[in-house]
């Protein structure tokens, strides 16, 4: 069984690597030198760098590196962030994406003690989106979570994000249900849809 997590020097993670067109993208473990890359590419994604916020851009790709710092630098079980790299391409600034995957209680399921695996953060750089990378981020998310014996994936999705919503559908993630809340519609925000993946085991293991 392939292991995903950090050696005892936690400076050596295993890797996963992935040929699309003349690109070659290697999907492996974060580590903290990849704290700066992964945030560049998660506050370019979900915030805007123009406009009225365009100020607190820096700020708040400051308040992801530091959520990230912590996290990476906890042993959290069935916690992982994965980051792919363009190994096409030489030097230290070769991320492309970005996805984490860990353990989330939902508010009914609390005082049972029932726990899933939750995708969060899957954002993709600009200039290498509809190259197959999200897909790739995904699939090595659902590999670990049969390998950490868990058989189903949820995650959110915002409702007016087309895109995303296709690669999900793609991919056999199906509505769970929709997340209505009165703050976001005062706000005029779209709401979330929760999505689940229910995953098939290979016999073969």
């Amino acid at each position: 069984m392939t292991s995903w997590f950090f050696d005892s020097s936690h400076k050596q993670p295993l890797t996963s690597a992935a040929h699309h067109d003349s690109q070659q993208f290697q999907i492996r473990a974060a580590t903290p030198t990849d704290l700066t890359g992964i945030s560049q590419i998660i506050a370019e994604s979900f915030h805007s760098q123009t406009g009225f916020w365009g100020w607190a851009f820096p700020l708040l790709r400051l308040g992801i590196y530091e959520d990230f710092r912590i996290r990476l630098s906890s042993a959290t079980p069935h916690h992982i962030c994965l980051v792919a790299v363009d190994t096409t391409i030489s030097g230290t600034n070769n991320l492309v994406g970005t996805v984490e995957l860990g353990l989330r209680f939902h508010e009914s399921w609390k005082q049972n003690g029932r726990s899933f695996l939750y995708l969060s953060n899957l954002a993709v750089d600009q200039k290498y989106r509809r190259n197959g990378v999200a897909s790739m981020l995904l699939l090595s998310c659902e590999k670990l979570c049969q390998e950490w014996g868990f058989k189903d994936l949820y995650l959110h999705v915002l409702e007016d994000n087309h895109q995303a919503r296709q690669l999900y559908l793609k991919l056999g993630y199906r509505m769970h249900k929709v997340e209505s809340n009165w703050n976001l519609f005062l706000l005029q925000r779209s709401r979330q849809i929760f999505l689940h993946k229910q995953l098939s085991f290979d016999s073969s293991d």
